[in-house]
């Protein structure tokens, strides 16, 4: 990681949007711009936690040790996001690690400033409380689907879960490169079935892979597959 000279707008990230103006200041005085360079770790799983970052430019995957050989990615982050606040908890080292997917710039505070930033700003410290609701259903929800969805149907809703969270581009795919081995550890699946059940989507023109880049072309049928439902 390194610092940089960028100077973010103040506006942007999680904490700027819902701070007093009055507090941007502080903000501006208290912040560190770190550039990351893609396949960079921002902080590993038991690192010892020194502060919050939030997601200035670029996207970053939030991923936790699921066995010895391979990671489960929990989410993806990118601009406006905030990174590093399980760190907030009774334990004092990172339970997840965050790894560049590419290149990008985050903003850093460390957690005295920011946790005096929740004292002073009410609407701050409400919409942690609302984010921190909202993550931990759609934890429950992962190992739901886990524990219960067949793989198909997990792949089907990792898919359309990126499609929602990045949108498209001007051609139709998904606004987002990703590598098949980390769209199949967020679909929770061995990188062998996830090849095997992509080239039926593709059979079935489902969806269509170009290189990093995915579309997809029936969308209609992909959602009745995460609900249970065959055509």
């Amino acid at each position: 990681m390194t610092k940089t000279a960028h100077t973010c707008d103040l506006s942007t990230c999680f904490l700027c949007r819902n701070s007093l103006k009055d507090w941007l200041p502080a903000i501006g005085a208290h912040k560190q711009n770190i550039t990351l360079k893609k396949g960079q770790q921002l902080f590993k799983e038991g690192d010892d936690v020194t502060g919050i970052y939030f997601m200035y430019k670029g996207v970053v995957k939030v991923h936790k040790q699921w066995d010895q050989e391979k990671d489960l990615i929990l989410r993806f982050a990118k601009q406006g996001d905030i990174l590093g606040h399980l760190g907030l908890g009774d334990t004092s080292t990172y339970p997840i690690s965050a790894t560049a997917i590419e290149p990008g710039v985050v903003c850093y505070v460390e957690m005295d400033f920011f946790e005096s930033s929740l004292n002073v700003n009410s609407q701050l410290t409400y919409k942690l409380m609302k984010f921190f609701a909202n993550e931990l259903q759609e934890s429950e929800k992962r190992m739901r689907n886990l524990a219960h969805m067949p793989v198909k149907e997990r792949i089907a809703q990792a898919l359309l879960s990126l499609r929602n969270q990045f949108g498209l581009n001007e051609d139709g795919y998904v606004d987002i490169e990703l590598t098949r081995q980390d769209i199949s550890s967020y679909a929770s699946v061995v990188y062998e079935t996830f090849f095997k059940v992509t080239q039926e989507f593709i059979q079935n023109k489902l969806i269509t892979l170009d290189g990093k880049s995915i579309k997809l072309l029936n969308e209609e049928v992909l959602k009745e597959m995460t609900l249970g439902r065959k055509r």
